[in-house]
């Protein structure tokens, strides 16, 4: 019995051997070959984020050089009244009205004027009769030199009167001159077609010769003067087109009549005069907003998504053979809608990073979609002014 609990002890302690060496077998570390494959996956570098990639394409940029200015009359003229004294009866011309040359736009009593002409007349009539007596009388003297009857000196006195009595016609007619211009000046005539800007005329007044009864915007012509840096002047020429907008919202375009030959030396500011069709909201005085038309030139240009702005400067990632991506520094030029011009910094032919830049780091690895954006090259219209780098 006792050799049986023996035979079993030691068949129960085999197995627990086998057991445990089961058990360190499989539980033995894995191979070496096995570690380096697993070091190997967690050290394969993983795409950092999915990305759309874009090429610079050359775009026609049409550069605008925006301005600010106020609307002015073309020219103005002042009307005003040419007889002293007298008063005014009848105004025919009020502010808004559209008068054309030799138009009668006020007229002042007459009664005084006319009464001075008649009298002026008569004056005339009465010269001219005792010139006529003055003449006669130094002819007869002519035919008595040969008789000796009047002597040398009573000729001359009668030639004379004659030539004093001439000279008094002559007077007379100057006066009667004065009075039909007076006569003339009674009325108030339009100098020239144009729009009444403002009215001071009241009937009843009487007022002096020279106080200025109306005051009119020759031709309707209005004018855009905008104020422009010195810098940006040299870019303007007389003919440039110009598009103004009022401050009702319309655009009403315009041409480049004239640059100021002078520059405020407080502002460095120069004034320059376009010429604005008749418009209905166009007003003088009114302020309004306008953009020279300068033209247009090529530039290269990424969507504005593309940029990156990093330690105060705009930069772009371009994409290298290997998926990784460059941090460019690039230098801008015009910020036109959605695209940037890109001044410097970059190849026509980089790949870049259309969105999503600001998640990335220098050295990036990325994958690309393959819903990249196509190339495009639009018109796109620019202001002539610099963007802020």
């Amino acid at each position: 019995m006792q050799r049986r609990k023996l035979t079993l002890s030691l068949a129960a302690i085999a197995t627990l051997c086998v057991l445990a060496a089961a058990f360190a077998l499989f539980a033995a570390p894995p191979s070496r070959a096995a570690d380096d494959a697993k070091e190997g996956e967690a050290s394969k570098p993983r795409p950092a984020l999915a990305v759309t990639v874009v090429e610079p394409t050359r775009s026609s940029i049409r550069l605008r050089l925006p301005a600010n200015g106020n609307v002015a009359a073309w020219q103005e003229a002042s009307i005003g009244a040419q007889s002293n004294g007298l008063r005014l009866t009848e105004v025919r011309a009020n502010v808004g009205d559209r008068v054309r040359t030799g138009q009668v736009l006020a007229v002042f009593a007459d009664d005084t004027v006319q009464a001075d002409l008649a009298q002026a007349r008569a004056s005339l009539l009465e010269a001219k009769a005792n010139a006529a007596e003055a003449s006669a009388n130094a002819e007869r003297a002519q035919t008595l030199i040969a008789s000796g009857t009047l002597s040398q000196q009573q000729i001359g006195q009668y030639a004379t009167g004659s030539q004093t009595a001439q000279a008094r016609v002559e007077a007379a007619q100057a006066l009667l001159s004065a009075q039909q211009l007076r006569l003339k000046h009674t009325q108030v005539l339009a100098p020239d077609s144009g729009v009444i800007s403002s009215r001071s005329a009241t009937v009843g007044a009487v007022v002096g010769a020279g106080t200025e009864l109306f005051r009119m915007v020759r031709k309707g012509r209005l004018e855009w003067r905008a104020e422009v840096s010195a810098t940006d002047l040299p870019r303007i020429h007389t003919g440039d087109p110009v598009r103004v907008t009022t401050a009702a919202g319309t655009e009403v375009a315009g041409t480049v009549r004239m640059l100021a030959p002078t520059v405020d030396p407080k502002t460095r500011n120069a004034l320059v005069y376009v010429d604005l069709p008749p418009h209905a909201d166009l007003r003088s005085g009114m302020y309004a907003q306008g953009e020279f038309l300068l033209g247009e030139r090529s530039a290269l240009t990424v969507p504005q998504s593309a940029l990156v702005l990093r330690d105060g400067f705009q930069h772009v990632f371009e994409l290298g053979a290997d998926s990784h991506v460059v941090l460019h520094r690039v230098q801008i030029g015009q910020r036109v809608g959605e695209r940037v011009e890109i001044a410097s910094g970059l190849e026509p032919g980089a790949r870049v990073v259309a969105r999503g830049g600001a998640f990335l780091n220098d050295g990036d690895l990325v994958r690309v979609t393959q819903n990249s954006e196509q190339n495009r090259a639009p018109a796109l219209t620019a202001p002539a002014q610099a963007a802020s780098k």
